[in-house]
């Protein structure tokens, strides 16, 4: 039996509050269930290698993401701030197949309170590593940003590629799917709206 509570590369959040013991188990059942052996010599170690991934990948569910949050006074401050192309991966909920791809964020602070820009990456990491759906975690991200520096205006946008649509069901590699939150100025201004959407698609193309 693996030792997952002693194991110091499993994020602390994941052996305190998952039953990792119990994901092992049932990933031995599933094995069996689609006619595998789970003993045999490539197998007998993937139930404990998959907990130890879950334990991985979903630990956004048990993170305090206010750990993430450092917020900086920068007087004067009042422009827009874009953190883009930020990398994520999370996992969807409907099928527990991966969806990947690239996070996009605008935000105008508010009395000069800015997050460091690492932050901001740290907080789309957090809210991906849990089941989800991307719609979701786009205002998850928005509705975040806002609530730590009470930003005046804030602009998500989410480019994302879903494996439960490249490798079955549908089978279409490449696809991307783009879904987008805007909170403050950004979804009652049109023009503070389009100044954003213009400087992630700068972002996105290069240009």
């Amino acid at each position: 039996m693996y030792d997952y509570k002693n194991d110091s590369k499993i994020p602390l959040e994941s052996r305190e509050n998952m039953d990792l013991q119990a994901v092992e188990d049932a990933v031995r059942t599933i094995l069996k269930a689609v006619g595998e052996d789970p003993d045999r010599e490539g197998l007998v170690e993937t139930p404990s290698r998959v907990a130890r991934m879950y334990a991985e990948v979903f630990s956004g569910l048990h993170r305090d993401i206010s750990q993430d949050i450092k917020v900086f006074t920068e007087t004067g401050n009042d422009e827009m701030i874009l953190i883009g192309d930020i990398p994520f991966y999370s996992m969807c909920e409907h099928h527990l197949l991966p969806f990947h791809g690239k996070a996009h964020v605008v935000y105008i602070p508010r009395n000069g309170k800015i997050l460091g820009l690492s932050k901001v990456a740290r907080i789309v990491d957090t809210l991906s590593r849990k089941p989800q759906l991307q719609e979701r975690l786009t205002s998850e991200i928005a509705d975040q940003i806002k609530k730590a520096v009470d930003a005046t205006a804030v602009c998500v946008v989410i480019e994302a590629e879903h494996l439960c649509m490249t490798m079955r069901g549908i089978r279409k590699p490449g696809s991307k799917t783009v879904t987008s939150a805007m909170r403050g100025g950004c979804r009652t201004d049109a023009r503070t709206r389009n100044e954003a959407l213009a400087l992630i698609n700068r972002q996105r193309t290069g240009s």
